[in-house]
């Protein structure tokens, strides 16, 4: 499997220079485009597809922390989303409750200026969320590797949960 990080010659870290990550994302989709290869051979027209359709998915996954931490996980031979593994921490699963609930009664009640404070609330902690992350990464230790992936599961919930909020801020306006 070809390494992410090294396909835009970047460090394999969760904290990377996402403007570096654009250009060598540039030079890299540039070299497969369909214009260079109209005349070539179909084998060599589908070989460029594919390379095209990794440099896309590579890009996708190392432009946003959510799943750049996830594949940095991976690439450590844990899956964050093993369904066998369900362990959580009980008070996040408590609060993961408690933050349902309230957009529940915000839908309900149709209160515009409390989803608001509900998505800045949520933003916040995930912002909290990928800095937490960040650090454990940048230690560098094996040890933190479950913390990581109760985090990185974490920030799905709260990425889900804004966008699920923000949804409801579209739908009103």
């Amino acid at each position: 499997m070809q390494n992410y990080f090294d396909l835009f010659a970047i460090k394999t870290q969760f904290s990377i220079d996402l403007a570096k990550l654009e250009s060598s994302y540039q030079a890299q989709i540039g070299k497969f485009h369909p214009d260079k290869f109209s005349t070539k051979s179909a084998k060599e027209k589908s070989a460029a597809l594919q390379n095209s359709a990794l440099i896309n998915e590579a890009y996708a996954t190392l432009k946003s922390a959510l799943p750049r931490a996830t594949y940095l996980l991976k690439l450590q031979g844990i899956n964050a989303f093993d369904e066998k593994n369900t362990q959580m921490n009980a008070d996040f699963l408590i609060q993961q409750i408690e933050f349902q609930e309230q957009l529940e009664q915000i839908e309900s009640a149709k209160n515009e200026p409390e989803l608001y404070d509900f998505i800045e609330l949520i933003s916040g902690k995930i912002q909290q969320n990928i800095k937490q992350i960040q650090l454990l990464f940048s230690n560098n230790s094996n040890n933190g590797l479950d913390e990581i992936t109760n985090l990185v599961r974490e920030l799905k919930f709260y990425q889900q949960l804004n966008a699920h909020a923000k949804q409801f801020a579209d739908e009103w306006l």
